[in-house]
Parts: structure tokens; sequence; C-alpha cells
């Protein structure tokens, strides 16, 4: 069973308020289950809405942040736990190690990099925690169908990106990935 889930997402909030508002959802929606936040421990943009919507649902929230960001009093100060951690490099193992799945929500290069990366070590078999990608007001429409092309270009393996559940709705998506077995496996050599 799903009980501690790493998302990944902006420290804006971005343009759109949908953003925000499925943060918070998702945030309510991960308390309600009992599922324990793993996040990049901000206190801003859409990384501090989904922390701070999981804590007024009585949820937890671990965060992991880097020295250098929490010195730049951008880190959350109430969270249920905090490791500060020295670089960026750490902070995605620690997310990876305390988490049993992964989302992505809207975010910059930061958030874009988590999850090539949670991709990457999946596809190589480094670990068969589920992935999704919370594809709020089709802001990742069009890194989809950058990962169409990559597979009708022979780039992307078909297999690879059937390890991604996309959804628009953070419902849909944590009910599809509550689903899912965390040892559900493909064939490597496909890739």
């Amino acid at each position: 069973m799903l009980k501690n889930l790493a998302v990944f997402c902006g420290s804006s909030l971005g343009t759109d308020i949908e953003y925000k508002n499925e943060a918070v959802a998702l945030g309510k929606l991960l308390a309600t289950n009992q599922i324990r936040l793993i996040y990049g421990g901000g206190r801003v943009g859409l990384m501090g809405a989904i922390a701070d919507s999981v804590l007024a649902n009585g949820g937890e929230v671990v965060g992991v942040i880097p020295q250098f960001l929490w010195e730049r009093e951008v880190g959350h100060s109430g969270l249920t736990d905090l490791h500060i951690v020295q670089s960026m490099h750490e902070r995605k193992q620690k997310m990876a190690e305390f988490a049993e799945g992964f989302i992505t929500m809207p975010g910059g290069i930061g958030s874009f990099e988590e999850f090539f990366e949670i991709l990457t070590w999946r596809q190589l078999n480094l670990h068969q925690k589920p992935i999704g990608l919370l594809n709020v007001s089709g802001y990742y429409d069009l890194l989809i169908q950058f990962l169409e092309n990559s597979v009708a270009k022979g780039f992307f393996s078909p297999n690879t990106q059937d390890l991604i559940w996309i959804e628009n709705k953070p419902e849909v998506l944590l009910q599809k990935m509550l689903a899912t077995s965390p040892a559900q496996d493909f064939d490597a050599g496909k890739i």
C-alpha cells in the first residue's frame, strides 16, 4: 500500500489558479488517505500550497531541502519532519528513498529534471515505484506530445512511456496509483 508519496512541483504558483487549486486538492486527498507527503521542503509556490493543505487536513509532511535553499528562507518550518541536506543530488536521493511513488505537478526546470531522473531510474529497474504526471489545465500537453514523438522517432520506448500514469485530476491519478502494484515490472530489454 502506498503510504509515502513524493510530489515534484513548482516553487512558483504559475499563471493559472487551477495549479494551486489542484495542489490543495491533492494535499487533501493525501491526508484523507493517510499518505505522507514527501516533497522538496519549500514554503513557497505549489510546494507550499500542497504542504499546507496536507497539514491543514491532518496529514504528515516530510520535507527535504538543501542547506543553501534553507538559508534563502524558502524552507517550510512547520513540517512533520524536515531533512536539511547538502546538495540537490542528496535531496533527490533522499526523496526517492522515502517515497513509494511519485507525482509530478506543474513546475519548472527542477520539476522536469526530477520527473525525468525518476523515470530514468524506473526504466533502468532501479525502482519499481509508480510514476504519475498530473496534467493540470493541459500544462504537460506539449511534454506528452514530445514523449509520443520520441517514441515515433525511436528514441523512447513505448514500454517506458507505459510506466507513466497521466491524468488531469488528482483524484483519478491517485486512485490509479493506489491500484498499481509497486512490483510491476517491464521488459528492460526493449528499451
